[in-house]
């Protein structure tokens, strides 16, 4: 194939691979900012020049062929070259500047990485920072960011990882309410309480427990549930029942004594607790300002968490 050719199906090597990695026509589509008929053209372009399936598809959604996958590896290595390019060109020799986006969970958004990001750019004044709140895990190459925050112990192995600390989960309840309702002594006495979860995933009210070798999965039920933080804690602020939050969350309301800490002596597994990791993509030359922003949040961070 002549350059001509080739240059002309970049364009269509990176709709690929947004479509893979984007999982449908029409999560591509949005990142891209095309019609998915338009992003399924460019698919088509491809495999007519490579005369070859790229992707099965289906009514729901496709599968990429046995081919497609060796070709996705290839064309992510184009787009990832294609990204080192441009950093050299975004290098800047001394002062961060530019726009970088980044990701992170709302809670942690909120209670963590608000004042460290206005402390950022008050010392960065050339940075320009697009933050993506979302308590889902947002592909970094399909919405072109610069770096991922999450709370997990299994971090993403096509990004570089960096540890920055444990979260912990932590039970709470209101004084009143424990008054009220008794004190649970053991993971199994909360079937006996009004428990609040975050009721998005089909087992968010599963709460594992363990303690000096004993595991405990107990299934909770209650009267309220709400995916959001703040709302929840001010529910049981108020007495309604016993919440699961990230210690973050809760610190200044138990340090006051607007709530109480749940068996504290049990440790609690869920999707609120694991390492604060910072992701990105791996690249031979960093700009300035990512190089500035990890450095700084790193710092911050660790900080925090040692104190």
């Amino acid at each position: 194939m002549d350059t001509n050719k080739l240059m002309a199906l970049l364009p269509d090597i990176a709709a690929f691979v947004t479509v893979v990695e984007a999982g449908s026509f029409t999560a591509a589509s949005q990142r891209l900012g095309v019609t998915p008929s338009g992003v399924s053209r460019q698919i088509s372009r491809l495999e007519a020049a490579l005369n070859t399936d790229l992707l099965e598809r289906t009514t729901r959604k496709q599968v990429t062929t046995d081919t497609g996958k060796v070709v996705y590896e290839f064309s992510k290595k184009i787009m990832e070259s294609a990204s080192d390019i441009a950093n050299i060109a975004s290098q800047e020799v001394g002062e961060a500047q530019g726009e970088l986006r980044v990701s992170a969970p709302k809670a942690f958004s909120r209670h963590i990485l608000e004042p460290l990001m206005l402390s950022f750019l008050e010392l960065y004044p050339k940075v320009k920072l697009r933050l993506l709140v979302s308590d889902e895990f947002v592909d970094p190459f399909g919405h072109n960011l610069d770096i991922v925050f999450e709370l997990t112990h299994f971090p993403r192995e096509n990004l570089v990882a960096k540890p920055l600390g444990e979260i912990k989960a932590v039970l709470c309840a209101s004084k009143s309410y424990l008054q009220e309702n008794g004190i649970p002594f053991h993971p199994n006495n909360l079937l006996n309480h009004n428990c609040l979860f975050l009721n998005e995933q089909p087992n968010d009210n599963v709460w594992l427990f363990n303690k000096d070798g004993e595991n405990v999965k107990v299934q909770v039920d209650g009267r309220y549930s709400v995916n959001h933080s703040e709302m929840r804690l001010n529910a049981v602020k108020s007495g309604v029942g016993i919440g699961i939050f990230p210690e973050f969350v809760v610190e200044k309301a138990l340090r006051e004594g607007d709530v109480l800490q749940v068996l504290p002596e049990w440790h609690v597994n869920s999707r609120y607790q694991g390492e604060i990791v910072m992701q990105f993509p791996q690249s031979k030359f960093m700009p300035a300002r990512r190089r500035a922003f990890i450095d700084y949040m790193s710092a911050s961070l660790q900080m925090e968490s040692s104190l």
